[in-house]
């Protein structure tokens, strides 16, 4: 535990406010520190610690919010959130003056369910804008590397802490004294995958998060060049959830004495683990209400881009995803969240290494990135494209993920039609059209057309009609493919030969073909107003569903 003090009502404020939270009425800036988050329950009244911040969920009425504050006034409590908007009345303001309690507002379109999550998690242990050094356990909290280098020196071992993929989050010094595997394990950060795989097949890793004892683990095969030493791991753990593992590059099976010492060394880690996730979690979601409140362009967006450090300044938008085509094989559905959030987090990393005031987060399934843009250059949208070229460069091919980019915009409230703009030219990437990564909206206006009257076309239950309609018919009823001919043809620009050399077709037969579906089609070749209607209804309309077999 530490000493330090827990947030006060202020430091909530500075910390969620505009975004999450409002003050309707009282003083923020009272000396007193809250004691905890308690959600009100009319029927079952929960204990209330001194100084809580009460979440009022479901309350409107404000007689029932003057007496509710009263009631919290007796109790010490520091305020009470309610949902914003709340009609002005004359008893709620007596209420705070006379209660001392502050009242306020939860913005609309927030969930309770996120405000508790927050507030619990910028309440703990009175990390909220409080400086100086912290420690848990007599180390520096969140400091992986010393407690590997605790470990080590407790267990006379080179140490080494893992997440549960295996990916090295810090070592201990004297990792000379390992063996060849240990070496490639930490200049990788990354357990090799020849060895991860020998591990899971021998079942260490299943005994390893069964129990909350160490595991001894033999030394692995190796090949001529390598030799490898055994190993004793014990897994990391917070209550049923395995967070990684902990693994000391030994000569033999260690005494009683330093098994335990391993078995706390766990522990300790864990609580350092934990910090380090919870702070990582508030800090996202923070930056993401921020980046996400910018972004939609209301009232709220300028205080937004103030509390980002990217006021009164052109922005450009860039919005990063995974392609649709790669989203649903690559990763299963927790592989793929977990996935959207190393590469947001990769994003914002680099693009904070360019420009240290730009802002990145993770917005439902797209990161956007802000890039702040000088008044006096020209070529912002230029700019933002090589960012996004180099930044898909250097994560390389392992993850198909596209960049969209918006126009720069010169004020908070353009910036919905920046990110538009984004959203739209990203759509076209993710749907594999072209082989572009990176693209503008103005590289991909025409497809982003063609997909909008695609989505128009389908809300409406369109068919297609005219000669493009006897042709799908006629494919169907004699199993001919005069359909495709017409779409080979027409993507040739009429060049016969082209199109038959993509359909693998004799230029004969295919002239054949076309002679064929003009007659069924009724469609007149010569005209251009003929080929762009029929070339328009390939592109957008969906094709009938096949005729059931009659039963």
């Amino acid at each position: 535990m530490t000493n330090r003090p827990r947030a006060s009502l202020g430091r909530v404020l500075d910390d969620l406010g505009a975004t999450l939270l409002e003050l309707l009425h009282g003083d923020p800036d009272l000396p007193v520190e809250i004691g905890g988050v308690v959600t009100h329950d009319p029927v079952d009244e929960p204990p209330m610690p001194r100084h809580a911040l009460v979440l009022g969920v479901g309350l409107r009425d404000p007689l029932v919010i003057a007496a509710l504050l009263r009631e919290l006034g007796a109790q010490q409590a520091a305020g009470l959130v309610v949902r914003v908007p709340l009609l002005s009345h004359e008893a709620v303001t007596s209420a705070v003056a006379d209660s001392g309690v502050a009242l306020l507002g939860l913005t609309r379109g927030a969930s309770w369910d996120q405000l508790g999550v927050l507030l619990r998690s910028l309440l703990a242990d009175g990390d909220v804008g409080v400086a100086g050094a912290d420690t848990l356990g007599g180390m520096p909290a969140g400091d992986l590397f010393a407690l590997a280098n605790a470990a080590a020196a407790l267990l006379d071992a080179p140490v080494t802490i893992e997440d549960r993929s295996s990916r090295v989050l810090a070592f201990s010094g004297r990792q000379d004294e390992a063996d060849t595997a240990r070496v490639e394990t930490i200049l990788g950060r990354q357990v090799p995958q020849r060895f991860s795989r020998i591990l899971a097949e021998q079942g260490i890793f299943r005994e390893l998060y069964r129990t909350d004892r160490p595991v001894y683990v033999p030394p692995l095969p190796a090949t001529e060049n390598e030799f490898t030493i055994p190993r004793m791991a014990v897994a990391v753990r917070a209550g049923d959830e395995i967070l990684g593992s902990i693994w000391a590059a030994v000569h033999g099976p260690l005494s009683e004495e330093r098994s335990q010492a391993l078995r706390d060394a766990a522990k300790l880690v864990a609580m350092h683990m934990l910090r380090i996730r919870a702070g990582a979690d508030v800090e996202r979601r923070l930056r993401a209400d921020l980046v996400s409140t910018a972004l939609e362009g209301g009232a709220g967006a300028r205080e937004a881009l103030n509390r980002l450090g990217l006021a009164d300044q052109p922005v450009a938008v860039l919005a990063l995803g995974i392609s649709e085509l790669a989203a649903g094989t690559d990763f299963g559905d927790a592989g793929l969240v977990t996935e959207r959030q190393r590469l947001a987090d990769a994003f914002a990393m680099h693009l904070g290494a360019v420009h240290p005031r730009s802002a990145a987060a993770l917005v439902g399934d797209v990161a956007y990135g802000l890039i702040p843009v000088h008044r006096d250059r020209t070529d912002g949208e230029a700019r933002a494209v090589r960012l996004g070229t180099d930044f898909l460069d250097r994560i390389g091919d392992r993850v198909t993920a596209q960049i969209g980019v918006g126009p720069v915009v010169q004020d908070a409230f353009r910036l919905p039609h920046a990110r538009e703009g984004a959203d739209r030219a990203l759509r076209v990437l993710r749907a594999g059209r072209g082989t572009q990564r990176v693209a503008r909206m103005t590289d991909v206006h025409v497809e982003a057309l063609v997909l909008e009257l695609r989505d128009l076309v389908a809300a409406r239950g369109d068919q297609p009609t005219g000669p493009v309609a006897r042709l799908f018919a006629y494919d169907a009823q004699h199993n001919t493919n005069l359909v495709e001919t017409l779409r080979a043809w027409l993507d040739a620009f009429g060049d016969v030969i082209a199109a038959a050399a993509s359909l693998y077709v004799h230029p004969n037969t295919f002239r054949y073909r076309l002679r064929r579906l003009a007659e069924v089609g009724e469609l007149d070749l010569d005209d251009p107003e003929a080929r762009f209607a029929a070339m328009l209804q390939l592109r957008v309309v969906a094709p009938p569903p096949p005729p059931t077999s009659a039963s």
